[in-house]
C-alpha cells in the first residue's frame, strides 16, 4: 500500500509542478478575474466623447419632437443643421460628426427620414433614431385618428399574468432561474473537467509505455495499483484546480457585485437548495471516476502518444453526447427523452442532475440512477483492471479496440 501512495504523491506533483498546469490555472483564474471585472474592463477603453448627429428638418415641425425624443438616449447630442447636405457629407467623411439625419413627412403626415453616416457600424445610434421615430409617429397617428393617448398606452402595456404551480414541490420562477443559472456552469464545469482529466490520465499512462518507464512500474508494484494511483492523483490534481479557481472567482465576483454573487444578477443562488450543490458534487465525482476509468485503460493499450486521440475520440464523442442533451433539456427538463437518458450512466452525470437541479425528481429515480452509476462504475473497474494489467504490457503497433482482446489474454497468462 505503501508503493501506492508513493505513485499517487508522484502523479499529483509531478503534473502539479508541470509547465502546462500552471500556465492553464493561471489563464484561467486571469480569465475568471477579466469576466467578474467585465464592466470595469470595458469603461476602461470606452471613450467619454459624446457622439453628434445633424439634422434637416425638411417638414420645418418635426425637428422639436425629435429633439425631445432623443434626450433620452445617453452620449447622442442632435442638433439641428444650419448647412446644405454637401456640407454635411464633408463633415461626416472628416469625422467632425458622426452622421446627419434628414426628416420629412409622407402624403399622411406622418415622419419619414434618411440617415447617412460613414458606415452602418455604429448600431446604437441607428436603434435610438429607430425609436424616436417610432414614438413620433404612433403620437402623431393617435392624434390624427383622435384616440386618447392614455387609454393606447394602457394597451400596449404588458399583460399580467399570475403563474401558479399546482405541485407543492414546484419550484417558483425565481428559483428555477436561479437553479438553471447553476445548471448551466456546473454543465461546462462537468464538462470540460471530464474531457481534461480524462485525456491528463490517458496521457499520462501512454507517456510512461512510450518511455519504457512502465516497465519498471509494473516489476515494484501492480499494474491495479498503479491505475487507481493515477485517477486518484489526477483527481487531487482536479481538485486543487477547482479550489483555486473557485476562491478567486468567488472573491472577485463577491468585490464587484452589487447584488451578491454574480455577474449582472445572473449567478445569484439564494434561492437555490442546498441539495442541489450536494447532488452537483456526487454527480462530477461518479462522472469523474466513469470517465476517467474508461480512459486510463485505453491509454495502456497505446505505446505512443500521438495516438491516445485516436483511441480516445469515442469516449470524448460520448462526452460531448451527453453535454449537447444537457443543453437541449435546460429549456425542456421534463421532456421523455431527457427523462429516458438521465438513467444511461454514460450520461447520467449531466443530464441527472439537470433534471435534479430544475425540478422535483422522485427519490427513487435519483436513487436508481446513482446505483446504475456505481454498478457501471464498478463494472469498468473490474473490467478496466484486468484491461489495464496486460494493456501497459502491450507494446509494437496498438492503439485499436482489437487490442482490448490481446491485454486480457496477457491478463490470464500473468
Amino acid at each position: 500500500m505503501n508503493k501506492f501512495w508513493i505513485m499517487l504523491g508522484h502523479t499529483y506533483f509531478s503534473k502539479l509542478k508541470s509547465k502546462s498546469f500552471i500556465i492553464s490555472t493561471v489563464i484561467t483564474l486571469l480569465f475568471i478575474v477579466g469576466l467578474s471585472n467585465l464592466e470595469r474592463i470595458i469603461s476602461l477603453f470606452d471613450s467619454d466623447e459624446t457622439k453628434e448627429i445633424v439634422v434637416i428638418d425638411e417638414s420645418n415641425q418635426l425637428y422639436p419632437f425629435f429633439e425631445q425624443q432623443m434626450s433620452i438616449f445617453e452620449g447622442i447630442d442632435v442638433k439641428q443643421s444650419d448647412k446644405g447636405e454637401g456640407e454635411l457629407e464633408e463633415d461626416v467623411l472628416q469625422d467632425e460628426i458622426n452622421g446627419y439625419l434628414i426628416l420629412n413627412v409622407d402624403e399622411e403626415g406622418l415622419p419619414t427620414a434618411s440617415y447617412y453616416s460613414k458606415s452602418m457600424t455604429e448600431s446604437d445610434i441607428q436603434q435610438a433614431i429607430e425609436q424616436s421615430l417610432q414614438q413620433m409617429k404612433l403620437a402623431i397617428g393617435t392624434q390624427q385618428l383622435g384616440i386618447d393617448a392614455a387609454k393606447l398606452q394602457q394597451l400596449y402595456a404588458p399583460v399580467e399574468i399570475e403563474k401558479v404551480a399546482l405541485l407543492d414541490t414546484a419550484k417558483s420562477e425565481e428559483e428555477l432561474n436561479q437553479a438553471r443559472g447553476l445548471v448551466y456552469v456546473l454543465l461546462f464545469v462537468i464538462y470540460f473537467a471530464v474531457i481534461l482529466y480524462a485525456n491528463m490520465i490517458a496521457m499520462e499512462v501512454a507517456n510512461e509505455k512510450s518511455s519504457r518507464i512502465m516497465e519498471i512500474l509494473v516489476s515494484s508494484m501492480s499494474p491495479i495499483q498503479q491505475m487507481f494511483a493515477k485517477i486518484f492523483g489526477i483527481a487531487l490534481l482536479s481538485l486543487t484546480q477547482f479550489l483555486l479557481i473557485a476562491s478567486v472567482g468567488f472573491t472577485s465576483m463577491k468585490l464587484n457585485s452589487e447584488n451578491g454573487i454574480g455577474i449582472g444578477g445572473f449567478l445569484q443562488f439564494n434561492e437555490v437548495p442546498i441539495q442541489t450543490f450536494v447532488y452537483a458534487i456526487i454527480f462530477f465525482v461518479l462522472g469523474y471516476f466513469l470517465y476517467s476509468t474508461l480512459a486510463a485503460f485505453l491509454g495502456s493499450l497505446v505505446s505512443k502518444i500521438e495516438d491516445v486521440q485516436q483511441l480516445i475520440t469515442p469516449l470524448t464523442f460520448v462526452i460531448v453526447a451527453a453535454f449537447m442533451i444537457a443543453m437541449f433539456g435546460l429549456s425542456t427538463p421534463e421532456a421523455s427523452f431527457i427523462k429516458i437518458t438521465s438513467f444511461i450512466p454514460f450520461f447520467t452525470p449531466m443530464i441527472m442532475f439537470l433534471r435534479v437541479g430544475m425540478v422535483h425528481v422522485p427519490a427513487w429515480e435519483i436513487a436508481l440512477s446513482i446505483a446504475l452509476l456505481i454498478g457501471t462504475i464498478l463494472l469498468f473497474t473490474w473490467f478496466g483492471a484486468k484491461v489495464y494489467k496486460g494493456g501497459v504490457l502491450l507494446y509494437g503497433k496498438t492503439s485499436s479496440f482489437k487490442d482490448i482482446k490481446k491485454a486480457m489474454q496477457l491478463t490470464k497468462e500473468d
